[in-house]
Order: C-alpha cells, then sequence, then structure tokens
C-alpha cells in the first residue's frame, strides 16, 4: 500500500459522514486561508520590492512535503499553497484591525466548520490521536475533490480496500 493511500486511509476513517467531509471541504481551505494571512507579516525584506513572509517559507516547505507524497494531489495543494502566500500578502498590505479580522476570523470560522462536521460524524477530529492529521486534511480535501470529479479512481478504490468495513 503506497504511502498516499495509508495516510488518506487512516484520515478517512474519521471522516465517513458526508456532512463531516462537505465541512471539512469548505472548513480546511479557510483555515489554510487564515494561516495564509496571519503569517504574511511580518516580511523580510530582500531589497528593491522583494520579501520574504512565513508564509511564503510554509508554502515551499509543505509543497515540498505534498509532492513527496504525491505529484498530482501535490501539485494542486502547492498551486493553492501558493494561492494563499499570494492573497495573505496582499490582505497584509491592509490595516492591522482588518488583517487580523480576515486572518482570524478565516482561522475561527475554519476550525468552527470541523468541529460541526464531527458533531455530526460522532466521532473526535483525527488530529487527536495523530499530529500528522493536520498535515493529512489538506491532501484529502484535494483527493475528494479529485474523486467528485472522476478522477484518480484507482487511488479511492485502494483507500477503500484499506479501510475496515469499506467506506
Amino acid at each position: 500500500m503506497s504511502r498516499l493511500v495509508r495516510q488518506l486511509s487512516a484520515y478517512a476513517e474519521y471522516h465517513r459522514n458526508g456532512h463531516n467531509v462537505a465541512t471539512h471541504m469548505v472548513g480546511i481551505p479557510l483555515i489554510l486561508f487564515g494561516i495564509g494571512v496571519l503569517l504574511s507579516r511580518p516580511a523580510i525584506s530582500l531589497g528593491e520590492g522583494l520579501a520574504i513572509t512565513p508564509m511564503m517559507i510554509v508554502a515551499v516547505v509543505a509543497g515540498i512535503g505534498y509532492v513527496r507524497i504525491d505529484m498530482g494531489f501535490g501539485a494542486v495543494l502547492t498551486a493553492f499553497l501558493a494561492f494563499v502566500a499570494w492573497a495573505g500578502n496582499e490582505v497584509a498590505t491592509w490595516s492591522t484591525g482588518a488583517w487580523l479580522a480576515v486572518g482570524l476570523g478565516s482561522f475561527v470560522v475554519g476550525w468552527t466548520l470541523q468541529f460541526v462536521g464531527h458533531y455530526f460524524e460522532g466521532r473526535k477530529p483525527a488530529f487527536v490521536d495523530d499530529l500528522s492529521s493536520l498535515f493529512v486534511g489538506p491532501l484529502f480535501v484535494v483527493a475528494e475533490a479529485a474523486f467528485l470529479l472522476g478522477l484518480r479512481q484507482p487511488v479511492r478504490r485502494a483507500m477503500e480496500r484499506a479501510q475496515p468495513g469499506g467506506r
């Protein structure tokens, strides 16, 4: 069993209810966006109009990690993280109050959706048992979106075979 299938299957065990999956499809991107906004300050100037932010570093490191797990899903996540870093930089130019409202608001709403989803699921979030699921969650969202589009069905079938009782 591939690392991708193993990680997605373990995460999927905590996400069998359709309502929970739906809340994660919205909540996880909101959390990532909130993190992106909040990590876009401070910026370290590298000279004429060039700056680096903590979010840029996080996006590069996480992107490498995702691509190492799966090239296709990792490329999608890396592109999303690049967008989040760009959008975060834009929001970081706003007033401090607006920057914090957007960053914290997105983060809190995203996590609220996660917990609402787990209420429907009737089961605690995966990160309670395994902190690495915080990294796998975005990968799960990309995989579920691909599956909804009819893509990567062999991965979906492998995940279902790997789960006790199927999905």
